[in-house]
């Protein structure tokens, strides 16, 4: 949705194609930023460039394989998006239909201190008894992701029937993500934007 509005939040930096003369327009990789490629995008797209998705494009990685490099990348990609915002706030001034995916990606920001300063003890609390910032009607949010996410397996289990790859399928994996995941993403990303708004260390790895 975001590349049919030219819109597109970050080109990563490991699944993008990037055109040679775009990137050089924008100073390429920016040596005193983390989040790179966030920051490239944006400036490119503030230099009228357009950037698009590509559904059936496949391109494979390396991940973080312990847990404190999963934290450590989350913390730097919700930095880098920090560093975007400061760096071309100028985007949210436009006068154009687009502009609203940039206010969209700030709730990005109040979601994850939502989740982490009040989802996460009102469910504690809640385990003892007290329902002060999470109570029964909290449990609307579940089938609401799950339609969301739904949505998503759908397309892109259907990108890789197209494609004629099979993934490997783990329960274990999906449990993972569908429960514990989100306790270490936002909270990571939390501390991603204290990082940038402190001043603290800039570092990639």
């Amino acid at each position: 949705m975001q590349g049919m509005f030219n819109n597109v939040l970050v080109a990563q930096g490991a699944f993008s194609l990037y055109r040679k003369d775009a990137l050089l327009s924008v100073g390429g990789w920016s040596a005193e930023t983390v989040g790179e490629d966030i920051v490239a995008t944006w400036a490119m797209i503030d230099k009228g460039y357009l950037i698009r998705h590509a559904e059936d494009a496949i391109s494979w990685t390396y991940v973080p394989t312990t847990f404190s490099e999963l934290v450590k990348q989350r913390k730097r990609w919700a930095r880098g998006m920090i560093e975007a915002l400061h760096l071309h706030r100028g985007l949210l001034l436009r006068r154009r239909l687009t502009t609203m995916f940039f206010y969209w990606n700030l709730l990005f920001v109040s979601v994850d201190l939502a989740f982490t300063f009040a989802f996460v003890p009102g469910l504690v609390l809640a385990a003892v008894g007290y329902y002060w910032l999470a109570g029964i009607i909290t449990l609307l949010l579940l089938p609401l992701a799950a339609l969301w996410n739904i949505i998503l397996y759908r397309i892109q289990s259907r990108m890789l029937e197209d494609q004629g790859i099979k993934m490997k399928k783990s329960l274990r994996g999906f449990a993972f993500f569908a429960i514990i995941y989100p306790f270490i993403m936002q909270p990571a990303s939390v501390l991603g934007y204290a990082a940038e708004l402190f001043g603290g260390k800039k570092q990639w790895g």
